[in-house]
């Protein structure tokens, strides 16, 4: 389905923040690898947590579920033989499964979403699990793969970090619980560090020992470890919230976002941060983000890297600022469900905006006056381009229509119900 956004001078309101997805699917991941029963206390629901579980199951956990909890029993480091897994189109969930796929003898992942997920390569996955003795049948790097497995070695491993940090994330999901020790050699540059603190986080809540180096390039993992169960409670989500107070940002707005703790470890916490430095009013306390917009917003210049799922939402905002806005060290958006940077860029430009590219830098001359709007546009099947091109939505001079913005459900399925509530005008069109 499109969406159609009408221009929205003001919004209003308060809502809870969606349980964050990265957590989610790493919550889901280390209840799987538990020998007994975990529980998962406010769980997101997307499509990337429904892919999650979906290859949880088939790999022999019980999940059972309600409104507020997920409760899973675990099949330790002995998944059940299964010749296919469907992770729909969720990056992550296939990268973190692909290794925990390693331990069967023979596992198909299918190809469904060919013009998504199917382009994005996973080479660097590929290699390091090759060299611990797992052969992999792909297609230039690419789904469909099947995985012959059964007994992976650990020890010395080396993964380039170059286009993902999935890929290490994966190892580290593995690597615990093969007979031997490990070390993981990050080689290259690694890319979403902050993302990886998330990863840590949640392995040593569930019990597994892995020393890391302070620059997060080497790691020492013990091996024949077991992943203990427990009750693990979903912090809310930075990601999705970023749009939404991207667009209280950019109109006269009294807008409230609970659920947002100020000490998580999730770098998009950092898009605060950005929004002050752009003079957006704001305070943040107590788990509380209150936004009291007055569409004026200040350019300036920012690590991507620091918030990769936040990037785009604040380039929407930086749409109107006063000022040339830059953000650079964004080169891994290019490698995510499009290339979010030549492709969002293009949407945008459609729409009036004033942008530019380099390979690894997102270029922003502001319009404050807001830009024409009146165009359809293409969102590419990316939920956070979606998200992100809603926002300049709110401050054209005429209606935008957003193809295919269903494909929101991935990460934030009521994320245009939020923001209807808020007062956005947004409505559902075939």
């Amino acid at each position: 389905m499109d969406m159609i956004v009408t221009p929205t001078g003001r919004l209003n309101g308060e809502i809870q923040a969606l349980s964050s997805k990265n957590y989610t699917t790493r919550y889901l991941l280390v209840s799987a690898l538990a020998e007994g029963t975990s529980t998962i206390l406010y769980p997101a629901h997307s499509e990337d947590g429904e892919a999650m579980r979906r290859c949880i199951r088939d790999l022999g956990a019980v999940v059972e579920e309600d409104d507020e909890k997920i409760v899973i029993t675990g099949f330790g480091r002995h998944p059940r033989p299964t010749k296919e897994l469907d992770v729909g189109n969720a990056g992550a969930v296939l990268r973190f499964v692909m290794s925990i796929a390693a331990l069967l003898p023979e596992v198909h992942f299918v190809n469904s979403y060919p013009a998504s997920l199917g382009k994005r390569p996973h080479d660097d996955l590929i290699a390091s699990l090759e060299s611990m003795g797992v052969r992999i049948e792909h297609q230039n790097g690419r789904l469909p793969m099947t995985i012959f497995g059964g007994a992976p070695r650990g020890g010395k491993i080396q993964v380039s970090g170059n286009v993902s940090s999935q890929f290490l994330s994966s190892l580290l999901f593995l690597t615990p619980l093969l007979d031997e020790d490990s070390e993981i050699e990050v080689l290259h540059d690694l890319k979403s560090k902050v993302v990886i603190g998330q990863t840590l986080e949640v392995l040593a809540q569930a019990g597994i020992v892995i020393e890391a180096s302070d620059d997060l390039m080497h790691y020492r993992i013990p091996g024949k470890q077991k992943y203990k169960a427990q009750t693990y409670t979903v912090q809310g989500d930075y990601p999705g919230s970023a749009a939404i107070l991207a667009a209280a940002s950019v109109t006269e707005s009294d807008v409230v976002v609970h659920r947002l703790i100020e000490e998580s470890k999730q770098g998009e916490r950092a898009v605060v941060d950005v929004l002050r430095a752009m003079n957006v009013p704001l305070t943040h306390r107590d788990g509380i983000v209150h936004v009291k917009g007055n569409g004026r917003l200040t350019a300036g210049e920012f690590d991507g890297d620091e918030f990769t799922d936040g990037v785009l939402a604040m380039v929407a905002a930086a749409v109107f600022a006063e000022g040339t806005s830059r953000f650079y060290n964004v080169e891994n958006l290019r490698y995510k469900e499009c290339d979010r940077i030549t492709d969002y860029l293009t949407e945008l430009r459609k729409a009036g905006a004033r942008v530019e590219e380099k390979q690894d830098e997102i270029i922003v001359h502001g319009r404050p006056e807001g830009v024409e709007g009146g165009v359809e546009i293409d969102a590419h099947y990316d939920h956070r381009v979606i998200m992100a091109l809603t926002i300049v939505g709110l401050r054209s001079a005429r209606p935008i229509r957003i193809k295919d913005a269903h494909h929101v459900a991935k990460s934030y399925p009521i994320y245009f119900d939020h923001l209807k509530s808020l007062g956005a005008q947004v409505e559902w069109t075939d």
